[in-house]
């Protein structure tokens, strides 16, 4: 087991990866930038190092200061968490040739599944269904429009390097293709250095259904059930539950069938998510991989009872899994609700600006993951999350209800939330009728449901 872990990332998730790190009885290093010389990880970890500047590129990306800091602190492994370097193979073969362990899949393994198109094109060897589209990527507009007519509107066009919504335009028709493919390939040489597209037909009103696996090097690869993450703004997540409301058991066996098929086809070590797209006929494609932890792992682990963090560094280490597909039970419902400092009045726009008073909820089945405390400033250098809250209930409407009393007893002074939009989500008819598909928030802000 290792001895001591270098932390690669900032917020919630680096608390989360401290505390599983104390749990198995490992020393832990925070890295932090100038913005984030107060911050909780700074504190709860054994040794703290300062990387860089706030701007994310001097310093949370800064692959140079991250090593130098491992190797001074003696780290003998290095966590990513996700965002940031969590799937930049560049840096985690890096971290390898350093002679630091890398908690995650193989640099080869997130070459192949991070390019989206390449992700595709294996996906079909191995026989998981895909939605129809590219062969392969694509840079130029005019070739594009011509694999477009083969496809057939409407076509998501798709950055190949991309994620978080960025690099992502719909084009509904022929006349405004053209248009819709150059801005997504501006946006993704921006965001990613990478103009390469790809794309697919859009699937319309569909759910964003995803299963969480874990492998490690000794042939094991484990399906921990589904989770529904339809309720999204701006192509992000914000309400995550597990297990999918309205899945037939007979399509849950299938799919967590070919989330191993899945995993298998790369061969896959560590913890990671395969997501899919499902109609309303419960016909599902595989729209991509990611190769790291999720923000919305906590739902899987409030319904499997699995601790998947600590999993993950076992398995870096070279230890089985504790666990095998027969041990894996669905207990009951989680929902997690993203609480961020944002207005959603505005478009969702961040609301920086320092926390004054904050009251977390607690109680039977209540978990709140965060890094904020009184006099915490939110920065506008980074994502605007101020607490991620997880509940747990026998079933759906318990879960509903204890979210709904979470809500009401979390208090955020000084920043503007979103915690009355969540609330009414989980008052609001269709959510909890389980009918929530990606189009929801656009729908609920126009009245529409």
């Amino acid at each position: 087991m290792f001895k001591k872990i270098l932390i690669a990332n900032r917020g919630e998730i680096a608390v989360r990866i401290i505390r599983a790190c104390r749990a198995l009885g490992i020393k832990t290093v925070a890295v932090y930038s100038t913005a984030d010389r107060n911050s909780l990880h700074t504190y709860l970890a054994d040794e703290a190092v300062c990387i860089g500047p706030a701007a994310a590129r001097d310093s949370y990306l800064n692959t140079t200061a991250i090593l130098q800091a491992a190797k001074g602190k003696g780290a003998d492994a290095i966590h990513p968490g996700y965002g940031f370097l969590s799937e930049n193979s560049t840096f985690a073969k890096l971290c390898v040739e350093n002679g630091i362990a890398w908690i995650g899949p193989s640099p080869e393994v997130i070459d192949r599944m991070g390019n989206k198109s390449q992700a595709r094109r294996t996906m079909m060897d191995a026989g998981v269904p895909v939605v129809p589209g590219s062969a392969r990527g694509v840079h130029d507009a005019e070739a594009a429009l011509l694999e477009a007519r083969e496809i057939g509107w409407p076509i998501m066009i798709k950055a190949s390097s991309g994620g978080g919504g960025k690099g992502m335009r719909v084009s509904t028709c022929e006349a405004d293709f053209i248009d819709q493919f150059n801005i997504a390939q501006r946006e993704s040489q921006n965001a990613f250095g990478d103009n390469t597209m790809y794309m697919e037909r859009f699937v319309q009103n569909p759910r964003h259904v995803e299963v969480q696996i874990i492998a490690d090097e000794h042939g094991n690869v484990v399906a921990l059930g589904e989770r529904d993450c339809s309720v999204q703004r701006n192509h992000q997540k914000m309400i995550e539950e597990s297990p999918c409301p309205v899945l037939d058991e007979a399509v849950r066996k299938q799919m967590m069938d070919d989330a191993v098929k899945a995993a298998r086809a790369v061969g896959y070590t560590s913890a990671g998510t395969i997501e899919f797209l499902m109609d309303a006929a419960q016909n599902y494609y595989f729209m991509e991989m990611n190769t790291r932890i999720q923000v919305e792992h906590c739902v899987t682990e409030m319904v499997t009872h699995t601790d998947l963090m600590c999993e993950m560094i076992r398995v870096a280490a070279g230890e089985p899994l504790s666990f095998s597909q027969d041990d894996i039970v669905l207990h009951g419902h989680a929902i997690e609700c993203r609480v961020n400092a944002e207005m959603p009045e505005k478009g969702f726009m961040p609301s920086p600006g320092i926390i004054t008073q904050t009251h977390f909820p607690g109680g039977n089945g209540v978990r709140v993951d965060t890094a904020t405390y009184d006099g915490f400033e939110i920065t506008p250098y980074y994502d605007s999350m101020i607490a991620k809250i997880i509940v747990h209930g026998r079933d759906r409407t318990e879960a509903i209800a204890k979210m709904r009393t979470a809500l009401e007893e979390m208090v955020v002074v000084g920043v503007s939330t979103n915690l009355d939009f969540q609330y009414a989500i989980m008052e609001n008819e269709t959510f909890c009728k389980g009918m929530a598909d990606t189009g929801f928030i656009e729908k609920f802000l126009r009245g529409e449901v």
